[in-house]
C-alpha cells in the first residue's frame, strides 16, 4: 500500500471516452443511420443502468430473442431484459430487475404501432402538400 499523501501525482490531461479512434459503420446498430432502440418495460434505476452501459460502450445489443423467464418462450428483444413485454406488464414489474414498480420508463411497443398507424392515415388522407411536411417533420424527429 503507498504510504503517499495529498493530490495525485499526474493529472489527466483529457477524459476517457470509449471506441476513442475507432471508425463507427453508420449502417450497425447504435449507428446514425440505425440508432439504438428506445428503452422500455424497466424501472428508473435499470433505465440509468442501461444508459451507463451505451454511454461507456459497455452495452451489447441482442443478435436474437432471448428467452422470458416466466413464459419461456423466445420474446424478449431488448438487451439486458429478463420477461418479455406482455409478462412484464401482467406482473406490473420490471422486465429487467422484476421488482414491483408503479411507474415503468418508456412507451409500449403496441402504443407506438398504434401512433404509426394513425399518422400513416393521416398521411395518406391529406393533400400532396401537407403529405410532405408531414413526411419531414417525422422523419427530421427520427
Amino acid at each position: 500500500m503507498s504510504n503517499r499523501q495529498g493530490p495525485p501525482k499526474h493529472q489527466n490531461n483529457y477524459a476517457w471516452k470509449p471506441n476513442a479512434g475507432r471508425k463507427i459503420n453508420e449502417t450497425e446498430v447504435g449507428g446514425r443511420l440505425k440508432p439504438l432502440s428506445e428503452i422500455t418495460g424497466v424501472c428508473q434505476r435499470c433505465k440509468e443502468q442501461i444508459d451507463w452501459k451505451r454511454r461507456y460502450g459497455k452495452y451489447k445489443p441482442l443478435t436474437e430473442p432471448a428467452k422470458c423467464q416466466k413464459c419461456s418462450k423466445r420474446t424478449v428483444r431488448q438487451a439486458y431484459h429478463n420477461l418479455c413485454t406482455a409478462c412484464a406488464k401482467e406482473q406490473k414489474v420490471c422486465a429487467k430487475c422484476r421488482c414491483h414498480v408503479d411507474r415503468i420508463i418508456g412507451r409500449d411497443i403496441a402504443d407506438v404501432e398504434a401512433e404509426q398507424k394513425t399518422l400513416e392515415e393521416a398521411i395518406k388522407n391529406a393533400r400532396e402538400r401537407d403529405r410532405r411536411a408531414l413526411i419531414r417533420a417525422v422523419s427530421s424527429l427520427e
